[in-house]
């Protein structure tokens, strides 16, 4: 698989040597959903502009969409579709009207744009309300009308900071079921922001975490979790002899507590284990009473990661991801 998006090395320092991305190298593969992770400040912001030519590099060197990001910076634009986190569509217009002056600003010929921008408004739901003024729209219907907005131009890739903040558990199932249909049927490589950590865990097929301007983790969701310890499995026996030495015989157990006959396991995988652990418990003349299984989250991998909850941003560093329209005004 083609490494459609390429940092290595990326870095940005600011004026006052305020270093907001520090040496970051990781790829993405063509047609895929990729997620960037980190604390507030921690340099995803900054990491995106580079990537989407809206900042300088101070050092090192990306591509996107196999076009060098700071030789190439036109085309990068051309391949690229950005949905920042601040709703940027126009009030004042009808929703065909903005993704109409979207196409304009994207240079889609009209005869073109007028069939696209009918199939995208179909895609989301919106047929019936396209002739409405924006004014009128609820908040998922904006964010609905500003994915397809950064879609007239058929992108290569999609840039999306937040694309479910505010929204309420159904409209964001909805959100990500139309971005999970545009990335496997249409082969678009997405590039996310999120602080909803169960929704990276449960759609992206592989994720990064930044923390302080570098890459501190990164890898599938499965792969990070077992990263940083595994399943938990609890386990309630009947009195008898301690079985703490046998837990930890088992291959691949990293760790045993024992609470009366209450035991914690801590192991990758737990299920390839249990027919081990059952059959050991059994041979001992010891029966189960109460049997419990957890697995990680992605919540989980950013806190051990981070070793903290989120934090503000500085001023100047890390800037919201709304300046980014302007890359459409300037196609």
């Amino acid at each position: 698989m083609s490494k459609i998006i390429e940092a290595e090395d990326l870095t940005k320092i600011y004026a006052g040597n305020l270093t907001a991305v520090d040496h970051v190298s990781f790829s993405v593969d063509e047609g895929t959903l990729f997620g960037f992770l980190g604390p507030n400040g921690a340099g995803k912001t900054t990491t995106i502009k580079m990537l989407t030519t809206l900042a300088s590099i101070t050092s090192g060197k990306a591509s996107v969409a196999y076009h060098d990001c700071a030789k190439e910076p036109n085309e990068v634009r051309k391949s690229i579709g950005i949905v920042p986190q601040d709703l940027a569509v126009d009030d004042d217009l009808t929703g065909i009207e903005n993704v109409m002056l979207a196409a304009k600003l994207y240079r889609v010929p009209e005869s073109i744009a007028r069939k696209r921008a009918e199939e995208l408004i179909n895609l989301v739901d919106l047929k019936d309300a396209s002739k409405r003024l924006v004014a009128t729209y609820s908040g998922g219907m904006r964010k609905r009308l500003e994915l397809i907005v950064g879609l007239i131009h058929q992108p290569r890739i999609f840039f999306l900071d937040e694309p479910t903040l505010g929204l309420d558990i159904q409209t964001r199932a909805v959100i990500w079921d139309y971005i999970k249909r545009l990335n496997k049927e249409h082969n678009l490589t997405i590039f996310m922001t999120t602080h909803y950590l169960e929704e990276a865990d449960s759609l992206c097929d592989s994720v990064a975490i930044i923390d302080h301007g570098k890459i501190r983790i990164s890898g599938s969701p499965s792969e990070l979790k077992e990263k940083v310890g595994g399943d938990v499995l609890e386990i309630d026996v009947t009195n008898g002899a301690s079985l703490t030495e046998f837990f930890r015989s088992i291959q691949g157990v990293k760790e045993v507590k024992q609470t009366g006959s209450k035991y914690r396991i801590k192991i990758p995988r737990a299920e390839e284990a249990l027919p081990t652990i059952f059959e050991g418990i059994s041979a001992k003349g010891l029966k189960i009473r109460e049997v419990s299984l957890n697995k990680p989250t992605l919540d989980e991998v950013f806190l051990e990661v981070t070793g903290r909850s989120l934090r503000d941003e500085p001023s100047g560093a890390e800037d919201s991801f709304q300046r980014m329209i302007t890359s459409r005004r300037r196609l």
